[in-house]
């Protein structure tokens, strides 16, 4: 099975593959020219897996906001939006929904207004990129194929991190994106966090051994960290476009 992703996720030689790390990174995002890049933001332990889970199950937009006030004046405008989010994990006091992927599952034909800690601001600082995709370890091949079908000079692959730190889960999927996107060069980030990848052939273990991971098991939210742990899940793949996502056309 794994062959065959591969086979069928074969990017063209010029393309160049590389890694964002951390939010200092990320905070220089909007200064560099990404004009012919394609960036792919993960921040897979939650706010990326719950964006693809609210997408898959009929989500019509999500307007990721990176702060607290920018959420609720949002939802002044949108007042049939769900209205959701996290700080330090946990649900922000007055909001319909946490950062549970397991609370995105009844979202059809909803709007969703979110703003968390790293994965919000991760994606805003992609918006100068020539496209910005949501991705997770829930919809690996249906990114992919999107990448694949769409060729960009270049793929930035951004790990959102937690608050200013790296993020292993985040690297660990952005390794398995690799993994099945042969044909590529890649810059030394990238080769790094494909030998992460490497080293967990089940994709559980590897978010049981993130410091992240760790944290929400010790919160009693396992359920979370196996939901996101789920490889390809999803044919669904979150554009980002002005700020709002909605689902990459098939």
């Amino acid at each position: 099975m794994v062959g065959d992703y591969r086979r069928a996720s074969t990017v063209q030689n010029s393309v160049h593959i590389d890694v964002v790390l951390n939010p200092a990174e990320i905070a220089q995002l909007p200064q560099r020219d990404l004009s012919t890049t394609t960036c792919v933001v993960f921040d897979v332990l939650r706010a990326t897996s719950s964006m693809v889970t609210g997408l898959a199950h009929g989500a019509v937009e999500i307007y990721p906001v990176c702060s607290i006030e920018e959420a609720r004046a949002l939802k002044v405008r949108l007042p049939d939006a769900v209205l959701g989010g996290e700080r330090h994990g946990d649900m922000i006091p007055g909001f319909d929904v946490g950062n549970s992927p397991l609370e995105y599952a009844d979202v059809r034909d909803r709007r969703i207004v979110t703003t968390t800690t790293n994965g919000t601001v991760a994606l805003r600082a992609c918006e100068g990129a020539k496209r910005v995709l949501v991705g997770a370890l829930l919809n690996l091949h249906a990114l992919a194929a999107a990448l694949r079908a769409s060729a960009p000079a270049t793929i930035l692959l951004v790990c959102a991190g937690t608050f200013d730190l790296f993020a292993l889960e985040d690297a660990y999927a952005a390794g398995r994106l690799i993994g099945g996107l042969g044909g590529a060069t890649l810059g030394d980030a990238a080769q790094a966090v494909a030998a992460i990848a490497g080293r967990y052939p089940n994709p559980l273990d590897a978010l049981l051994a993130a410091r992240n991971g760790q944290a929400l098991v010790a919160a009693g939210r396992t359920a979370d960290v196996e939901w996101c742990a789920q490889v390809s899940r999803y044919n669904v793949v979150g554009l980002m476009e002005a700020a709002v996502i909605r689902p990459l056309p098939a």
